[in-house]
């Protein structure tokens, strides 16, 4: 996919007035995401998307704070100025496409990486896994009579 294709179709999906909403959605969307990702899932990912977006990904310096996905959708709000609404619905148009871009294998090593609350923005169902307590009583088999 190209740069220009990537824009129609974050314009189309996101139902953006413009091109230049839709570039401005994209360059805060995947700023963002730059300063969440790193190693090997960051360096994967800036691979598979057009070269002027992996730029944008790329610049960005990672930030040490991992924030949860809600949190993530917060910070990007306070710093564009948008809705809490707004900036989720940004958000989820562009990183739902770079899950498709990115396909199956690479988006799930992204969200495991992540802190929790990253799949649905990704387009994906939340998955929580089951804890234990460390006072949970493990089964015992059953004895013979």
């Amino acid at each position: 996919m190209t740069y220009d294709q990537l824009v129609e179709r974050v314009r189309y999906d996101g139902a953006y007035p413009t091109r230049e909403r839709a570039e401005a959605v994209i360059h805060a969307v995947l700023s963002a995401l730059g300063r969440r990702l790193t190693g090997d899932e960051r360096v994967d990912l800036a691979a598979v998307l057009p070269t002027k977006a992996a730029r944008v990904l790329t610049a960005q310096i990672p930030e040490p704070a991992q924030l949860t996905g809600w949190e993530f959708v917060k910070d990007l709000a306070s710093r564009t100025g948008g809705t809490a609404a707004t900036t989720r619905w940004d958000t989820g148009t562009v990183l739902a496409l770079v899950a498709r871009l990115a396909g199956e294998d690479l988006i799930s090593r992204i969200i495991d990486r992540l802190p929790p609350g990253y799949a649905l923005l990704f387009g994906r169902a939340e998955l929580t896994r089951p804890t234990v307590s460390p006072t949970a009583r493990t089964p015992q088999p059953a004895q013979a009579a």
